[in-house]
C-alpha cells in the first residue's frame, strides 16, 4: 500500500465512522444544538459535507479559493439519506481526484491558503481534511451525550 492508498483509506474511514455517528441520530434531534450559538446537528453535518467540496477545489486550484458558490447552500436539508446521495457526486470527484496524485506530489504539490495562515504539502493538506471531518464527528459524539442521547460504537 502506498501513501496516496492510505490517505485514500483514512478518508474513506473517517467518512464511515462518521456515518455512523450521523446515521444514530433521531430524525426529530437534528435541530438539535448544545447552545443557542452552537451549530446544530444538521448544520454540523451539512458543513462536513460543504467543507470537503471546498477542500476539492482548493486542491483544484493550489490554495483558497478568492469566492466560492456552495451547491448546498441553496438545498435545504430534508433527511440524512437526501443530503449524502446529493454529496456523493462531490465525494467521488474528491477522492478521484487525490487518486490521480503520484506520491511525489504529496510533497512537492503546495496548497496556499496564507489568507487563513497556512500554506502546507498536498499530504499535510489531505491528512488535515481527514481531521477535520473527524473533530466534526468528535464534537457530535459530545452533542449526543449532552443530549442524553445513545452514543454509536464507532471503534469496532
Amino acid at each position: 500500500m502506498n501513501a496516496i492508498d492510505c490517505i485514500v483509506l483514512n478518508l474513506e474511514e473517517v467518512r464511515r465512522r462518521s456515518i455512523i455517528v450521523w446515521e444514530s441520530i433521531p430524525e426529530h434531534y437534528m435541530n438539535w444544538r448544545p447552545d443557542p450559538d452552537a451549530l446544530s446537528i444538521k448544520e454540523m453535518i451539512r458543513h462536513v459535507l460543504d467543507s470537503e467540496h471546498y477542500y476539492h477545489l482548493c486542491l483544484l486550484n493550489e490554495g483558497s479559493l478568492i469566492t466560492y458558490d456552495s451547491p448546498y447552500e441553496k438545498r435545504t436539508f430534508t433527511t440524512l439519506k437526501d443530503e449524502l446521495d446529493f454529496s456523493r457526486t462531490y465525494r467521488n470527484a474528491f477522492i478521484d481526484k487525490i487518486k490521480s496524485y503520484g506520491e511525489d506530489d504529496l510533497s512537492r504539490i503546495q496548497i496556499d491558503r496564507s489568507d487563513v495562515g497556512y500554506i502546507r504539502t498536498l499530504g499535510d493538506m489531505l491528512l488535515r481534511i481527514a481531521y477535520h471531518e473527524a473533530v466534526h464527528s468528535g464534537q457530535l459524539l459530545d452533542y449526543l451525550r449532552s443530549a442524553e442521547l445513545k452514543r454509536p460504537k464507532v471503534w469496532d
